[in-house]
């Protein structure tokens, strides 16, 4: 299993550059972030070239799934997200559903997955994954319609395309249900990307309840070779907890 940096959280606050050498010096390749429409991609692009480094995900437009009107509008930010990931060499994109409308929770649920359908010969057509992430609604998403693995996984099987997979966040799930070590490799080819933060707090791997090791190791011995993506909010010099990371065993 490899690591990438989400440096929107990581390192927020600095500057671009700055952000990516940083992780460059620690021998870090792969890094991720949130939103591309504020940022210049032409800098993004002439850093990762100079350094060596990989872009590995960013944020769709952030247009609901869960509201048939605003599928058009969907599509539309997925087709101009997907120009800046080719731009950029990106393989994927990450997509949450929106909030919960008051509508019943199946006529959601089918919204989602026909949303997501629509979009699968644009995202076969370019080779571009897209990343279904559930949020906990109990502390950093009150409202969003997705929360439970269980559900996630079962919408990823109904659209039934290699190009849309869940990307399991696990402090999110640690916070809404637990039971992370049986869900993650029960699932394991349903998982296209993983992001990681310790909890509570949201901070470094190494603080609070979760023992990253365990879990990265048993995520790795269920056949794992992917990215795990650190996504926290440090508490203490970044660059400590991202060594801390690196230097895990299943890494």
């Amino acid at each position: 299993m490899n690591i990438s940096v989400c440096i929107d959280a990581v390192l927020r606050g600095r500057p671009l550059g700055e952000s990516l050498e940083a992780i460059h010096s620690i021998g870090i390749d792969t890094f991720e972030f949130w939103s591309w429409w504020d940022k210049d991609l032409n800098v993004i692009k002439a850093k990762k070239e100079e350094l060596g480094l990989n872009v590995l995900a960013f944020c769709t437009k952030f247009v609901s799934l869960v509201d048939p009107s605003a599928r058009n509008a969907y599509i539309q930010g997925l087709e101009e997200s997907i120009e800046a990931a080719q731009f950029l060499g990106c393989p994927s994109l990450i997509t949450q559903t929106g909030n919960d409308n008051g509508y019943p929770r199946e006529v959601q649920r089918k919204c989602i997955i026909d949303g997501l359908k629509a979009c699968v010969p644009l995202l076969e057509k370019t080779g571009i994954s897209l990343l279904v992430e559930p949020l906990n609604v109990l502390i950093d998403h009150p409202g969003h319609f997705l929360s439970r693995s269980s559900e996630a996984f079962s919408i990823i099987e109904e659209v039934g395309s290699p190009n849309v997979k869940l990307l399991f966040d696990i402090y999110h799930q640690q916070v809404t249900e637990g039971n992370l070590i049986p869900n993650i490799t029960e699932n394991l080819k349903l998982i296209g990307h993983f992001h990681a933060a310790g909890h509570p707090g949201r901070s470094e791997l190494d603080s609070g309840e979760l023992y990253y090791p365990a879990i990265c190791q048993a995520i790795e011995d269920a056949g794992y070779n992917g990215y795990m993506g650190l996504e926290y909010f440090p508490k203490d010099e970044p660059l400590e907890g991202m060594k801390y990371a690196l230097g895990m065993k299943g890494f």
